[in-house]
């Protein structure tokens, strides 16, 4: 994924995990990146590892209409151009849904699916003009469900399936629309699981390579979907999930 020079992506959720290592991955390609999160003081650690000249960081919360569309106006500001919208960024609240509060909803919805709209939206006239392209970050649990996420899972589930519709919308200008959709995987989010042990043996029992996912494992696919390589893929929500979709859902046999 080299030789990519003028050109530019916005990679959200970009303090840490799998947005942290996305834009080290198309930094690394020669890409102009544009970090967002909501944590300033993230962002720059992360931008301190990457060329200052084509490296922007922007804290904005992408749940909020006004600051969406201001990354965008932001970005073209600086660089002039878009060619690639990475939207990662995401939350999570888990347990049961009859005690589950109105603001989790909205929190999970306001960043998992709304950040997506709101982004997109703006996004696309600038990627018509490029040619580019939008890859989101989903997951399993936007393929299936899972026990007391049920929040979560409406809100991935909404991501796939919207990666799907604007994929039919923008073929035709050119745009491909797709997304990953990791298992399991090393971040800030999922730090708690990560240490518990017995947690970790059955997640161990049901991925086939017997493991949570790299961030940079992650970040190599969706670097893929973004590259010419993809360049007849449009409306894929690939699993990255060492495995773990392959199942039928039985245990493992003795």
């Amino acid at each position: 994924m080299a030789g990519f020079e003028g050109k530019v992506v916005i990679v959200t959720g970009a303090g840490s995990g799998i947005g942290e290592a996305t834009a080290r991955r198309f930094s690394t390609g020669g890409y102009a990146v544009v970090l967002a999160g909501r944590t300033e003081e993230k962002l720059a650690r992360v931008a301190a590892g990457l060329p200052e000249e084509r490296t922007l960081t922007v804290a904005a919360d992408v749940s909020d209409e006004e600051q969406a569309v201001f990354l965008i106006n932001r970005t073209l500001e600086r660089f002039g151009r878009l060619d690639v919208l990475v939207n990662n960024a995401g939350t999570i609240v888990t347990g049961p849904l009859a005690e589950a509060k109105t603001s989790d909803w909205r929190r999970v919805m306001g960043t998992d699916l709304d950040g997506v709209f709101f982004l997109s939206r703006a996004a696309i006239p600038h990627l018509v003009s490029t040619g580019g392209c939008i890859v989101n970050t989903s997951s399993v649990s936007g393929l299936g469900g899972d026990w007391d996420m049920a929040i979560y899972n409406a809100a991935k589930g909404a991501v796939t399936n919207l990666t799907r519709a604007l994929a039919l919308e923008l073929g035709r200008h050119g745009v491909r629309v797709n997304a990953v959709a990791p298992s399991l995987t090393a971040s800030d989010m999922t730090k708690s699981m990560l240490g518990d042990e017995k947690l970790m043996a059955k997640f161990a029992e049901r991925i086939p390579l017997g493991r949570a996912a790299e961030p940079e494992e992650i970040a190599d696919v969706i670097a893929f979907l973004a590259s010419p390589d993809a360049r007849f893929v449009t409306g894929v929500n690939l699993p990255v999930d060492g495995g773990l979709t392959a199942s039928n859902g039985q245990p493992p046999q003795a």
